[in-house]
């Protein structure tokens, strides 16, 4: 996976988190989660929704929906 750290015009820094970027280096720290990832157990499939709750993606695998998260939010 290759990190992608991209600032707005205000000098804002965005990313997906992750420890390949030593982030607090940068300064003070606001996270803010993009998704979330939990298990839909009628479904038997591991779900990402959207901060509304709206499902993004799913698949069996969590490792695939996280493989998922990154490759769409990692840009």
């Amino acid at each position: 996976m290759n990190a992608v750290l991209t600032f707005d015009v205000n000098g804002i820094g965005h990313c997906l988190h992750t420890d390949a970027i030593p982030l607090q280096s940068l300064g003070t720290l606001e996270v803010h989660r993009a998704t979330t990832i939990e298990f839909n157990a009628s479904t038997q499939q591991w779900e990402v929704k959207d901060a509304e709750g709206l499902t993004l993606h799913s698949n069996p695998s969590r490792s695939c929906c996280l493989a998922w998260e990154i490759e769409r939010f990692n840009q």
